[in-house]
């Protein structure tokens, strides 16, 4: 594993005509290589899928040193398994790790540790020579958060399929799991957006470590306020109160700044109502996982989408938008 530094597709996301949505929900896919849609081993209450108000999980979000482990063992499943998810040893880890019965969210996803290797192995049976490049990871409360890169050369940030994963850790072993992945998208885009899914671009961007965990709260509920005024309420005034004008956007169908999803919700388009269901908050990103609203916990999730918080601003941000 190399590791850097860090519709209900709303119609369904509303393709490119409507690209300006994508700059914060993902609002677009060409495809979808695991899309994050019902439970694959049965929808359970403790997958939060209707508890807004605590981001997805009552544990501690201020204890680092949990934090720090729980990260520990998803890095290390990934740099461990993936490579040869058919070996024995990579068996051997997945049963150690992932619990017997954990749940698995993803259309396709099976439960279990063996549902994890049948999914690593999917991934190998899509991509060539496929390796595990993670961009960003987060770890906060019992949420862990990988953002990461399958390709045949991980050095071409523009093949190969993004994805995001988050784990529920609870003492050191995974009891629950979503996924989400897209085919990265390829040529020239209609938008001019030639940013990379994964690049990091905001020059004051904070360096490991340097933000409190308190902080990082208050990031996360700033950025998941911001995101359900938004795509929610439809309150199309929060551009103009918590985003950077020129922020950083790593969607290709919708170019850099806030003048794009302007122009999107003073259109004729309309969609129905989606919020943050779970979230996360590690460094200076948050991480939000939606859905309807309103959803239930057997209610498809409709995108994963990272932010950079920086001075109460939304400075950049990144996406992987499965689709339906």
């Amino acid at each position: 594993m190399t590791t850097n530094r860090g519709t209900l597709s709303m119609v369904t996301r509303v393709a490119a005509a409507v690209a300006g949505v994508a700059i914060l929900a993902g609002c677009s896919s060409a495809g979808s290589a695991s899309s994050a849609g019902e439970t694959a081993s049965g929808p359970t209450e403790t997958a939060v899928a209707s508890s807004t108000s605590n981001g997805g999980t009552s544990a501690d979000r201020a204890d680092s040193d949990v934090e720090a482990a729980n990260k520990k063992t998803v890095l290390t499943l990934i740099e461990d398994v993936f490579p040869d998810p058919a070996s024995a040893s990579a068996k051997t880890e997945a049963d150690a790790v992932v619990a017997p019965d954990a749940v698995a969210h993803g259309a396709g996803l099976a439960a279990g540790p063996d549902g994890l290797l049948d999914q690593f192995a999917a991934t190998h049976t899509r991509v060539a020579n496929a390796q595990a490049v993670v961009k960003h990871e987060a770890a906060d409360g019992d949420l862990v958060a990988v953002h990461w890169q399958v390709a045949s050369d991980p050095n071409d940030e523009r093949s190969g399929e993004a994805a995001v994963d988050l784990f529920r850790v609870t003492d050191g072993t995974i009891v629950e799991r979503w996924s989400f992945s897209q085919p990265i998208p390829t040529g020239t885009p209609a938008s001019g957006n030639t940013n990379t899914m994964f690049s990091d671009l905001y020059a004051n961007a904070a360096e490991p470590g340097s933000v409190t965990e308190a902080q990082e709260e208050s990031n996360r509920t700033f950025a998941v306020d911001a995101y359900n005024t938004l795509f929610r309420d439809q309150d199309v005034s929060v551009l103009d109160t918590s985003f950077d004008p020129n922020y950083l956007q790593h969607n290709s169908v919708a170019p850099n700044g806030t003048a794009a999803l302007k122009g999107f919700f003073s259109g004729s388009a309309t969609f129905p109502p989606q919020e943050s269901s779970i979230s996360l908050s590690d460094g200076d990103l948050v991480w939000t996982f939606s859905q309807s609203a309103g959803a239930t916990a057997s209610d498809p999730f409709l995108a994963a989408d990272i932010f950079r918080v920086d001075d109460k601003l939304i400075r950049e941000h990144w996406d992987v938008v499965p689709t339906s």
